[in-house]
């Protein structure tokens, strides 16, 4: 993967691109980063120009030391495609970076062409005096884990992730290619390479104090594909169907069998799903 980096909004965002061919942008998960594609790119990226970024907080962007708001996030998507002189592109979201994108397309509609949400819930608003600090101190506590024993801060996290039966079959072959793409190995590398710090996790959470558009959604008009999972804990799926009746011009597709890192475990199913829409 060739990295490249951009001056965006007092920042510097790091992003690759693979392929050819018309533009579509992946925005990653909360903590994570634009690796997080790696079983997305080598299909997309045989039919599409994929464009996948480390948001600010993340990777190898700049991780400014004060809150973000979700308006930043979005924004910096503009930014990068203004550098790059894109003005219209596919958008697809997985888990928050599905609440960036929607955040993106009502606040620039016209450079999105078509958008897909994956496991993702924009359909709330954050009360002001909502306190993220639970929630901080949880994602902190799995943060000190991975610099202790990351094998098993990896094992930890796939219980939100993954469904029991599919985590024994990554338990049983951790070397294991899964749909030839990625293997247990493989994500533990991943998961312990360039992770958040406390700071980054504790700005990038006080953006959902920030979130406040679930009145709007009737201003999407975009052709949009929402993607749950039958398994997801973190985004049941009824979140994504209350979503699908918002919005107009929407359709959902339900992936079988799987928990909300359905694009890794489920990753054929999930790409074509793609595929067939754009």
């Amino acid at each position: 993967m060739t990295e490249a980096f951009a001056d965006v909004n007092g920042i510097t965002v790091c992003y690759s691109i693979q392929g050819e061919g018309f533009p579509l942008i992946l925005l990653h998960g909360f903590g994570s980063k634009k690796e997080s594609f790696m079983a997305q790119i080598p299909d997309l990226s045989r039919h599409f120009k994929v464009i996948t970024i480390d948001m600010r907080g993340a990777g190898k962007s700049s991780r400014p030391n004060y809150h973000y708001t979700i308006d930043m996030f979005a924004d910096d998507v503009k930014g990068l495609m203004d550098h790059l002189k894109i003005d219209n592109a596919h958008l697809v979201g997985f888990s928050f970076g599905g609440i960036i994108a929607t955040s993106f397309v009502l606040k620039y509609p016209s450079y999105v062409a078509k958008l897909i949400l994956i496991n993702t819930s924009g359909l709330m608003k954050v009360p002001k005096e909502y306190d993220p600090e639970p929630y901080i101190q949880f994602r902190i506590k799995g943060l000190e884990l991975i610099k202790s024993d990351p094998v098993k801060a990896f094992w930890q996290s796939t219980q939100l992730g993954f469904p029991q039966e599919f985590r024994e079959e990554m338990f049983a072959n951790p070397k294991k290619k899964f749909h030839g793409l990625w293997s247990v190995e493989d994500l533990i590398e991943y998961y312990a390479t360039d992770p958040p710090t406390p700071q980054d996790i504790r700005n990038v959470a006080y953006s959902f104090k920030t979130l406040d558009f679930s009145d709007r959604f009737h201003e999407i008009k975009h052709e949009t594909l929402l993607l749950t999972a039958t398994h997801d804990v973190l985004v049941p799926k009824e979140r994504m169907f209350a979503m699908n009746k918002l919005l107009s011009n929407s359709k959902i597709k339900v992936i079988e069998k799987a928990g909300h890192e359905s694009p890794k475990s489920n990753a054929p199913d999930v790409n074509n799903a793609i595929l067939e829409f754009l």
